[in-house]
């Protein structure tokens, strides 16, 4: 069997590198990374440090309007689905390259394979919801990783076709957890390229979306919360945003701005910080997983199951009440896996060969 794999961010690099492991036993599986990720940091560092197999197609997709991107990667992804000729197409997440391929795909007639189905915010202001609606609705499986997430797929007539699997980021997560080096943890540099030592008590902040960095107040008003914690905060960098940060963050002395992080040392990170403040999908879920108290800075609910005892919270990008609800106690109730049981590439692999 010929699966065609298409990822383009890195949460997509993670959660193939976890599937690719097992799916390659028994199929053979082609992969398309569309650029979406193209920093070395953003991207190729991923595929070094999990072992995930080199892409035999790198379309080089980046940039411009989302009506751009997208138009530009379903015309690439189909010429690649008529050459390969592959029996499934399997899909992560919620990027432009998800709906892409996803479209590519189901004007070929060849079954799209959806994990991560079913997540839903509740509004189509956000580009990700409608890249969700749309791949689940033109997919042959859906592999949504939590009860609330299948609960979204049933109520929109999709429970048919709609298996719980499991999270493969939990996966990722607890294998290459047990994996981490000095070097992993070490592996952090400054804007110019310099080592950073890491603190010994420090906080960890995400901070990339477009709605909080699109102007210095609200970046500067995150920062400034951060800045007042009892420890150092460090925070990666995305590109895009780095001369905004380099700028509002002047005077803000307890914040060491770094270059983007590869994955093993961003779970280090994770693992060691007091707490998280982030706008990351994926970072609340593995703060989720590591026990570290979070507030994510959105107006809307990503991960229902991360909202309990003050685990995880939402927050306005104002210093004040970022600083509130860090300051609040969270309780964990050690027998709560809503993410399964890190077993997810398995049921995945098996619906893929066998459904």
């Amino acid at each position: 069997m010929k699966i065609v794999t298409v990822v383009g961010a890195r949460p997509q690099f993670i959660k193939a590198a976890v599937v690719s492991r097992i799916l390659r036993k028994d199929a053979e599986e082609i992969i398309v990374h569309t650029g979406q990720h193209y920093d070395y940091n953003m991207s190729d560092i991923f595929f070094e440090e999990l072992n995930i197999p080199t892409p035999d197609y790198n379309l080089g997709i980046s940039g411009g309007s989302h009506g751009k991107m997208t138009g530009r990667m379903l015309e690439a992804i189909e010429e690649v689905l008529v050459k390969e000729q592959p029996d499934k197409v399997l899909l992560y997440g919620d990027t432009n390259s998800t709906m892409a391929a996803a479209l590519a795909a189901v004007k070929m007639h060849i079954p799209v394979y959806h994990v991560e189905a079913g997540n839903r915010f509740g509004t189509l202001d956000s580009p990700e919801e409608v890249n969700r609606i749309v791949t689940d609705h033109v997919s042959t499986c859906l592999m949504p990783c939590t009860e609330s997430a299948a609960k979204f797929l049933e109520k929109e007539g999709l429970a048919d076709k709609s298996h719980i699997v499991g999270d493969p980021m939990y996966d990722a997560f607890l294998y290459y957890g047990s994996k981490l080096t000095d070097k992993d943890r070490n592996a952090i540099v400054d804007f110019d390229g310099n080592p950073v030592a890491r603190p010994e008590s420090f906080y960890y902040l995400t901070c990339h979306r477009q709605e909080n960095t699109d102007t210095d107040d609200k970046l500067r008003e995150i920062l400034v919360a951060m800045n007042e914690l009892d420890a150092p905060t460090i925070y990666p960098v995305h590109p895009r945003n780095k001369d905004r940060v380099r700028r509002v963050s002047s005077g803000l002395n307890n914040i060491i701005a770094a270059q983007p992080v590869g994955y093993l040392t961003s779970i280090s990170l994770v693992n060691d910080a007091k707490k998280i403040v982030t706008d990351s999908g994926g970072l609340q879920r593995e703060a989720f997983f590591a026990g570290k108290q979070c507030v994510t800075v959105l107006d809307f609910v990503v991960w229902p199951e991360t909202m309990v005892g003050n685990r995880n919270q939402l927050s306005k990008p104002d210093s004040g009440e970022i600083l509130r609800k860090l300051s609040d106690v969270q309780t964990i109730d050690d027998t709560y896996k809503p993410f399964g049981n890190g077993h997810a590439g398995d049921k995945i692999v098996e619906l893929l060969l066998n459904n």
